[in-house]
């Protein structure tokens, strides 16, 4: 009897050593600023000092702001070509270029029916993915046309972070992870167990958890613990097999080993 529960324990020791997800220190590059939002791992730097939106290159630093719209409260660069900056408080939504010029403001409080957006992020084409505050539904908006291409069931718990891409939408909850297509069809529902943000890239996702961040491989269900060394972890991100980890004295970059 002893010998078979020694033998369980090291068989889920083991079973825990294959799926844990290690990790290599590829670099650490000095970085203190408020926010930071993405990089693209060769020259191009975005983040937030001061209400400032600031796009950092090797040759040149553009910046953006809006006074009159008040605090950003999120970043989206999925689309370089067409950055969005949600200004929450004022239920307003600018589209940036690439050298973060205005080339159009979307403004929910004149748009018929009314919408309360929580949640703000980058789909296809003139689209934005919107998550409404009244109506509790994912929203695929066309801001040119001002019309909904897509709409989700009611979520009947607390949203707590959202990503997407051109074709795809993760909406976390306080109780679900969910994803969506582009025509806002549910196509998978998996509990959550603690987790509070969400990164995506080629539809892999990094979530984090406290201190810790997991990943959880496209067409899986299994979230795999990254091994990391003791580090804060202020803002995270996802590219391809690097991770970005922000501690607000470091721009930390990791390769990842996944299985």
């Amino acid at each position: 009897m002893k010998f078979t529960l020694y033998l369980l324990f090291f068989s889920s020791l083991i079973l825990h050593s294959q799926t844990a997800i290690k990790t290599t220190l590829i670099q650490k590059q000095p970085l203190q600023v408020s926010t930071f939002i993405d990089t693209d791992g060769i020259e191009t730097l975005y983040y937030l000092n001061n209400n400032t939106l600031t796009k950092q290159t090797a040759s040149q630093t553009l910046q953006y702001s809006n006074l009159q719209l008040g605090h950003i409260h999120k970043v989206n660069t999925f689309n370089p070509l067409r950055l969005n900056v949600f200004y929450k408080n004022f239920n307003t939504v600018m589209i940036l270029d690439n050298r973060l010029a205005e080339i159009y403001k979307i403004d929910f409080n004149t748009i018929t029916p009314y919408r309360n957006p929580t949640y703000i992020s980058t789909g296809y084409d003139t689209t934005l993915w919107v998550f409404n505050e009244n109506t509790q539904q994912l929203e695929l908006f066309d801001y040119k046309t001002n019309t909904l291409r897509a709409s989700s069931s009611p979520i009947n718990s607390e949203v707590l972070d959202m990503v997407s891409n051109y074709n795809w939408c993760w909406l976390l909850t306080s109780e679900f992870l969910y994803k969506f297509n582009y025509v806002g069809s549910l196509v998978q529902k998996i509990k959550n167990e603690g987790f509070t943000d969400i990164k995506e890239s080629n539809e892999n996702l990094i979530l984090k958890k406290n201190n810790s961040l997991f990943y959880l491989k496209k067409g899986t269900k299994i979230f795999n613990k990254i091994n990391l060394s003791d580090l804060l972890i202020k803002q995270f991100l996802l590219t391809n097999q690097t991770l970005y980890i922000y501690d607000l004295k470091n721009l930390n970059q990791f390769h990842l080993i996944t299985p």
